[in-house]
């Protein structure tokens, strides 16, 4: 029994962690995202510039692999790339959240215009967006599900705006970019984007501070992953344990 535990336990994190960086170029999803107006425009305004970007912190466009973490409190979103294969992930930009809902704390259920908090990637391209350009998340995951109710909503995007329900407005100029470099990505091979959004620095100092919170248990299961990137600059393998707790390898 034991052994058969064990074994689950890897193959939950195996499931959750990141992909190989031995990626299988797509250059046709770009082709097919450039029929919309808005990205022409997106890559119009911004691909020269973020090319040159890239290159200068050594990354190949055609190699690029991108990275986005996400802060309640400071509310920024950081994009974080590196070129596959060449190990440690540099910032490229960081984004101010144009607006936010809710409070600290994790989403659990549909209509509580949470942000999620946890361990996200990015799983579809809207290019006719209500906000511009958006990019959805795979929320709710498996952890989400554990814990929340029979309802936990859905439909977490990054987008354009300044408005949110519990999604990641970066301004229609932010979203620009995000979105260019992410084609840019996935025509690259990337088959999913990774995005970790905390409630704030995953410090031990600033757990310290909320010691009496309902969520310090939770965001503890967060902070392994944060200072494991923040440590070594390459992604955590992350995945989620029998009670629904995010475990980090």
């Amino acid at each position: 029994m034991r052994l058969l535990i064990l074994l689950a336990a890897a193959l939950l994190l195996t499931l959750c962690a990141p992909a190989s960086t031995s990626l299988t170029p797509n250059p046709a999803f770009r082709q097919q995202q450039l029929r919309f107006e808005r990205v022409r425009a997106a890559y119009m305004f911004h691909q020269t510039s973020l090319h040159q970007l890239l290159r200068r912190n050594g990354i190949r466009p055609e190699r690029l692999e991108l990275f986005v973490r996400a802060f309640k409190t400071g509310r920024r979103v950081e994009v974080w790339g590196r070129e596959q294969d060449a190990g440690q992930f540099v910032l490229l930009r960081t984004y101010r959240l144009a607006g936010t809902s809710g409070t600290l704390g994790p989403k659990r259920r549909s209509g509580d215009r949470q942000i999620p908090e946890g361990f996200y990637h990015i799983d579809r391209f809207n290019p006719d967006s209500e906000y511009h350009l958006s990019l959805g998340l795979d929320y709710p995951n498996a952890a989400d599900r554990r814990h929340a109710g029979p309802d936990p909503g859905g439909d977490i995007f990054l987008h354009g705006s300044n408005v949110t329900i519990g999604c990641l407005p970066i301004t229609d100029a932010g979203i620009r970019e995000l979105y260019v470099l992410a084609v840019e990505a996935r025509a690259a091979g990337q088959p999913a984007i990774p995005v970790h959004i905390f409630p704030f620095d995953m410090t031990a100092e600033n757990l310290a501070r909320r010691v009496s919170s309902p969520h310090l248990a939770f965001w503890q299961s967060l902070a392994a992953g944060y200072q494991q990137f923040e440590d070594t600059h390459q992604l955590p393998r992350v995945g989620v344990d029998a009670q629904g707790a995010y475990a980090v390898e």
